[in-house]
């Protein structure tokens, strides 16, 4: 038995990276998916992925900026028109910004950086656990970081961000686990995806990719995770099997964030 038959997943930054690690493995698995992203050529391309895995898997597209509340509204009142529930919510959408000094960091790039990774989860949350708690079940997963669980240096929007992220998680997961609904979070360290790899150049430049070896040097795994690696653990917490795991944050990260 598929554990994600006849359910219905949507994934928001489903273009890409962890997104599209995901999108993947629970199609794999008979999920009917809702892919969001605000680069419609990236989810076309995520769609092909997925349709190549597996000729038979649903997947809908929706180009919307998590961002804006209307967007959101967007997503989620075409999943319940096309599909009539939700049983998952991978709540993912995310960028890092740019890297500075707490005292050099614009305003207009903290308020940048809040309004996709905070705000974005905020409303995302809003209006999927609505329909969570008057369906009476589901599953959500918010995309945080191990830099929503200690600092990580020249990121003050990012680490504010997803520090806001544990807390709306935590918050959420104890007002609704009465309904039938579990919330939850991923911190993801280094895992090499399009935004770590952006990540990197803003540190090393054309150097990047020897930046990046002295980046994983101190963790105790030496190397980058894998987009895929990520995408299984999402797939298990989405799944019934992970009901009763509810309010946590869950490392994913070479075990770096616990290293003294």
């Amino acid at each position: 038995m598929k554990r994600f038959e006849e359910k219905v997943v949507i994934i928001t930054g489903g273009g890409s990276g962890l997104g599209r690690a995901a999108a993947l493995e629970v199609a794999k698995e008979g999920a009917k998916l809702v892919l969001v992203d605000l680069n419609n050529d990236a989810l076309e391309e995520s769609k092909a992925v997925i349709l190549a895995a597996d000729p038979n898997a649903v997947v809908e597209l929706v180009q919307a900026n998590v961002a804006d509340e209307e967007g959101v509204k967007k997503y989620v009142q075409f999943t319940i028109d096309q599909f009539g529930k939700i049983d998952g919510f991978f709540n993912n959408a995310g960028i890092e910004g740019k890297q500075n000094l707490t005292e050099d960091f614009g305003i207009d790039e903290f308020n940048r950086v809040v309004s996709v990774n905070l705000n974005g989860v905020f409303f995302g949350m809003k209006y999927v656990l609505k329909e969570m708690k008057r369906q009476g079940f589901g599953s959500i997963v918010n995309t945080a970081s191990v830099g929503g669980i200690r600092g990580v240096g020249n990121q003050s929007g990012y680490a504010a961000s997803k520090h806001g992220v544990v807390g709306l998680t935590r918050n959420s997961a104890i007002e609704y686990g009465q309904f039938g609904v579990s919330v939850k979070a991923i911190a993801p360290g280094a895992i090499m995806t399009p935004m770590v790899e952006a990540s990197l150049k803003q540190i090393g430049g054309d150097n990047w990719e020897e930046a990046g070896k002295e980046f994983v040097s101190v963790n105790p795994m030496k190397r980058f995770g894998k987009p895929e690696e990520v995408g299984h653990l999402v797939a298990f917490l989405l799944s019934n099997q992970a009901d009763f795991i509810n309010a946590v944050v869950i490392p994913i990260d070479g075990g770096q964030s616990y290293k003294y």
